[in-house]
């Protein structure tokens, strides 16, 4: 058959195909027009969930007839002033998405200018153009499309129910939503209202992230706004901003891990492995944090142009980035100090509730036996015995258990030891309420703590092979791992060139024991060729400490004297993240003396 150029219309709605894919999609590229055009105030209508009806209106600066005649056709934009597609600052810069939604459904632009002294409006349905002409509006562009697909309704039956296509779009405003908390947006969906964000208060605007927190405590829930701790860091041209929760407050999917390049909602399997690194050994691994994060780069240091629908970026230096957010979220971390997340004692008193059943659930990530090393046994028994459970010199005098009822003399956050019960749950009084700690918990954490502290301050004990292990790699690989021959040294692996597609390990880290070195290796040499950097051995060696701080910690139903329950408070006030053990589980709860107050009808 010979060649030919297709028809116009023909092409608007393959290409169209890219953009469009559902209610959803038309929201997303409507509203980030909205944002581009400075607009303060947005409003989503819809009906069926946006099949049949979208309508959405801004305040922004608007468009007098040539640029709505403009706007309409394909790769026409505002947005690429020089031409370059490297600076890029607005969400939009192709110039398709309004030709496309044209393509496939009646779609109706009305705009005023600001300033102008009157608005316009063109038509564009399947692809044909009538318009501009004069019509009513006071301020801004409002966008109405209807029948969506009604030009290709082979489309149509790909559709969800109207429920599903409403969740979606939804998810698309919330995501804007928090990383523009100075637009106000309102959804609603045949008529009823369903998302109300008002823009942020002049009293926020001034403190640092307060107006921020207050959008993102709107969408993700207050629990998120009072268990989060702040983020704010710098490095190479890289600034990490926004909020981590606390491990304690942790979901079963990652649906609430929020990530923004440039105030872009991207999804980037990256950043989210980054994230997991982050949390690694603060979580079971069926658990995952809570994170709203903003990363600020110079455009040029990140391509945004990967795909149409613009959700996808790609950084120049990856490794630099996931750095970044490993050490940003643990230092964050790092500052909450002994934090458990308040939903730990909501938890708690549900269990309580009437009607709540015989026993209760156990927290989010609870593990009933510990973790079982595999594969690195050797050497174990000998690297616990310098970390001993609760060490004399760290039990210092306190008072007696029975003693100092007066507890307005007790400044300690977690409070004086009164009791223990079942050899495993310590009971401590503070100056409005009680804290309940598990003991072997608590510990584990503590233990883990000083082993990664020795290990940051005294560098990673090496092991000779007597026979070195000679790992055949594809020459990229082995090239990948060589080059980070240096980095890999420090963390105790010791690597050499053994001809053009091999490799020689002469010495591994002392805490893997009998482990596979060529398994390891392979790992490490595909990780490096696709971020760059081993992080897999750091995690390796950061779990095994987990398994051995688990077995080398204080047990369940060991007697603690007053003075050793007193220690062990202090050392939590004291350490990081000894709000939860190794596993995510919380090592304790605390009950204000309201909360026991409403237990018992006194409130």
């Amino acid at each position: 058959m010979p060649i030919r150029l297709l028809p116009a219309n023909l092409v608007n709605r393959i290409a169209a195909g890219e953009v469009v894919e559902r209610p959803a999609s038309v929201v997303k590229e409507l509203v980030e027009n909205s944002i581009d055009a400075g607009a303060s105030r947005v409003v989503v209508e819809l009906r069926e969930g946006g099949k049949s009806f979208i309508s959405v209106t801004d305040d922004g600066h608007g468009m007098g007839p040539k640029e709505l005649a403009l706007a309409i056709e394909r790769h026409a934009t505002s947005k690429l002033p020089d031409d370059d597609l490297v600076h890029i600052g607005f969400f939009g810069f192709r110039g398709e998405a309004l030709p496309s939604i044209g393509a496939v459904g009646r779609l109706s632009i009305a705009s005023r200018a600001r300033g102008a002294e009157e608005a316009w409006l063109i038509r564009v349905e399947g692809g044909a153009t009538t318009g501009p002409e004069p019509t009513a509006l006071s301020t801004g562009t409002r966008v109405e499309l209807r029948d969506l697909f009604y030009a290709v309704p082979a489309r149509l039956k790909f559709l969800k129910t109207a429920r599903s296509e409403l969740n979606a779009v939804v998810e698309i405003l919330e995501r804007l939503a928090m990383a523009h908390p100075e637009v106000a947006f309102t959804l609603t969906d045949d008529g009823r209202n369903v998302l109300r964000l008002d823009s942020a208060r002049p009293d926020l605007v001034g403190q640092p992230g307060a107006a921020q927190l207050k959008r993102l405590g709107d969408v993700m829930g207050r629990d998120f706004a009072d268990n989060a701790v702040a983020l704010d860091v710098e490095r190479e041209g890289f600034r990490l901003s926004g909020f981590a929760g606390l491990p304690t407050l942790n979901r079963a999917t990652a649906s609430m891990q929020y990530l923004f390049v440039n105030g872009r909602p991207v999804r980037d399997r990256l950043l989210q492995g980054a994230i997991r690194g982050a949390y690694q050994d603060f979580l079971a691994r069926d658990r995952h944090p809570l994170v709203a994060l903003f990363i600020d780069c110079p455009p040029e240091l990140v391509d945004v142009n990967v795909h149409p629908a613009k959700a996808e970026v790609r950084f120049q230096d990856a490794a630099l980035v996931r750095g970044l957010l490993v050490g940003g979220i643990r230092r964050a971390l790092d500052a909450a100090g002994h934090r458990a997340s308040t939903t730990v004692a909501g938890q708690t008193l549900a269990a309580f509730a009437p009607m709540a059943g015989v026993a209760a659930s156990p927290p989010p990530g609870y593990q009933s036996t510990p973790r079982s090393g595999g594969g690195h046994t050797s050497g174990v028994q000998a690297a616990m015995a310098a970390f001993a459970p609760l060490s004399p010199e760290m039990a210092r005098p306190s008072m007696p258990v029975a003693a100092a009822e007066d507890a307005a003399t007790n400044d300690f956050p977690l409070g004086t030891a009164r009791a223990q019960l079942f050899g495993t749950y310590v009971v401590a009084q503070t100056k409005d309420g009680i804290v309940i700690v598990d003991q072997h918990a608590a510990h584990e954490r503590l233990v883990l703590e000083r082993m990664k502290a020795a290990l940051a301050g005294q560098g990673v004990r090496r092991q000779a092979l007597l026979i070195p292990e000679i790992v055949e790699l594809p020459a990229k690989l082995a090239h990948a791992l060589l080059s980070r021959a240096a980095e890999l040294e420090e963390l105790g692996l010791v690597i050499e060139a053994f001809g053009s597609d091999a490799v020689a390990v002469r010495e591994v880290p002392a805490l893997l024991g009998q482990s596979d070195v060529k398994g390891l290796a392979r790992d490490l040499a595909e990780e490096i060729l696709e971020l760059g950097a081993a992080f897999r051995l750091k995690e390796r060696l950061e779990d095994i400490c987990g398994t051995m701080a688990c077995h080398g910690s204080v047990r369940a139903g060991r007697q603690l004297t007053g003075p050793e329950m007193d220690a062990l408070l202090r050392q939590m006030e004291a350490t990081p993240h000894s709000g939860q053990c190794n596993h995510g589980r919380p090592t304790y709860v605390e009950l204000k003396l309201s909360d026991i107050e409403r237990l018992f009808g006194r409130r």
